[in-house]
């Protein structure tokens, strides 16, 4: 069903694109109401509008707070045209039809994101334009709503082909978007008010919502539907990264990415992290990026093929040439020198990605999980212990050498699926175990790997575990490969017999007081 746009309410913040929509609209002969800056931007294009206040011959008030509230706006928008009682409470009351609404919100989101005033966020909540919109999307049989500036070519090419009028696909489409940007915007501020006016506790409703930056073309699997969604844009990481090259960046990908980022962003050296299937297969620290990355490589070179590389420094061009006789799937990095772009480009499947800066690891937000019928909420674990909140448990005293390889394990093993065990030398990990159903089963498995690939570095290296030690094998499992300290959160009916061996067995060992599990 094809309606003509005889008269159009257009009132929009951002004003991209307004210019040449109004130009249109002025050609097929349509009516344009307008409110402020609006008004003056499209009268200064020497297009005529008329001023809402004198449509309704209601002025505007309460500094700007009131002005499209009023029923000749909603009794325009609302009204349905081939109901006889409708029209004629709207022939009573003059009310005429408005066939288009062009509305985007107030900018909330932007507002907060910025650390404005409380003052200056409130007033960016936005109530006429909302309203609005709700109601123009609800009569979308007749009412086109438009939402977006990217939507204005739309209007325009259905307006040039069908003599002024647009399409119900159209009018359907476009009202499905209008919702869900009123749905959230809504959301942006139902977080904010129960941060700051609520006490920040847990909602009795909570609202999620994020802008769609990518249709995938599949999940973790071909035969699984995805999406990426955007929730935070103001925060460095996978989401609001600028993708430099390579292909289009799939389901795991993204995961993988994000895994290798967090973890990353726990060191203020130069670090470098390797990913694979959500684990890290490498991760070390060093003088710069290339030494750091190339002691990454070498905890688990096989598992690094194919991987997601996480740099928390700017590439350059010496760590590039490195990377690229490599295959790798990912590469973030606060930023890319030129040079190194240009060796990567002979790669060109290779995604490389720039955020622009590194997150804060102690800045709290939320993670969130799915289950059957529900949603799992959770602060992001950025608990970072330092060695001021630990106790050395034995008598043995860790070496200077070894509290600095104890304080590395214990922020990577962080960033390793339960069970987790991180064997670590010099800054830089040796062997990794993770995602076991036992903690001896993933102290085997980081022990095995370190002595396969750097049975050398075993003897005097130090060992991290998410969470206590249930028994003293995984002490003794240790002790007896070269293992000299060992780092645990503690917490166990059997801390003492695990102290007991770790004394017996001449090891240091350090109780942090708090655990990181990882599923």
């Amino acid at each position: 069903m094809l309606v003509p746009i005889k008269r159009a309410l257009i009132s929009v913040s951002d004003k991209t694109g307004l210019i040449a929509l109004a130009e249109v609209l002025h050609k097929h002969g349509v009516e344009i109401l307008s409110t402020g800056g609006t008004a003056k931007a499209i009268q200064a294009a020497n297009i005529p509008t008329v001023e809402v206040a004198d449509y309704t011959g209601f002025p505007e008030m309460l500094d700007g707070r009131v002005k499209t509230l009023h029923p000749k706006i909603h009794g325009g928008l609302l009204g349905v045209r081939d109901d006889e009682h409708h029209r004629a409470a709207m022939d009573q009351h003059g009310i005429g039809n408005i066939d288009l609404v062009v509305v985007n919100l107030y900018p909330f989101e932007a507002t907060v994101a910025k650390g404005a005033s409380h003052e200056e966020i409130i007033e960016n909540i936005d109530i006429g334009g909302p309203s609005m919109v709700r109601s123009a999307a609800k009569n979308h049989r007749f009412v086109t709503i438009v939402t977006e500036a990217e939507d204005y070519t739309q209007v325009i090419a259905e307006m040039q082909a069908n003599r002024g009028a647009t399409s119900l696909d159209l009018r359907q489409r476009l009202a499905a978007k209008a919702y869900a940007r009123t749905a959230s915007y809504d959301a942006a501020i139902a977080t904010w008010c129960n941060a700051n006016l609520a006490g920040g506790n847990w909602p009795t409703r909570f609202t999620l919502a994020g802008e769609l930056k990518q249709s995938l073309r599949y999940g973790e699997n071909p035969h699984q539907k995805a999406a990426f969604y955007v929730t935070d844009g103001s925060t460095p990481g996978v989401a609001s990264a600028e993708q430099l090259q390579g292909k289009e960046l799939s389901y795991n990908n993204i995961n993988d990415t994000d895994a290798a980022w967090l973890l990353a962003a726990e060191f203020d050296e130069p670090a470098a992290v390797i990913v694979k299937h959500a684990s890290p297969c490498g991760a070390a620290t060093g003088k710069n990026l290339l030494e750091a990355y190339e002691r990454a490589l070498a905890c688990d070179p096989v598992s690094a093929f194919g991987g997601i590389i996480a740099l928390n420094q700017t590439l350059d061009e010496k760590t590039a040439e490195a990377i690229a006789k490599l295959f790798a799937e990912v590469i973030i990095a606060p930023d890319v020198s030129e040079q190194a772009l240009a060796i990567l480009s002979a790669k060109p499947n290779v995604r490389v990605l720039k955020t622009g800066g590194m997150p804060s690891p102690a800045q709290l937000g939320l993670a969130a999980r799915s289950v059957a019928g529900g949603l799992l909420l959770q602060d992001l674990d950025a608990k970072r212990v330092t060695r001021e909140d630990m106790t050395v448990a034995t008598t043995r005293q860790p070496t200077e050498a070894e509290w600095a390889d104890m304080l590395f394990g214990f922020r990577t093993v962080k960033h390793v699926k339960s069970n987790a065990i991180v064997v670590a030398r010099n800054n830089a990990t040796i062997g990794i175990g993770g995602g076991q159903t036992s903690r001896v089963d993933a102290t085997e498995q980081a022990l095995g790997r370190a002595a396969k690939m750097h049975g050398n570095l075993l003897k005097g290296a130090s060992l991290a575990s998410d969470a206590f030690f249930p028994f003293p094998d995984s002490i003794e499992l240790a002790a007896k490969t070269g293992i000299t300290a060992i780092i645990q959160p503690g917490g166990s009916m059997r801390d003492q017999e695990v102290l007991d061996a770790a004394n017996k067995l001449g090891l240091a060992m350090v109780i942090t007081g708090a655990r990181h599990f990882r599923h």
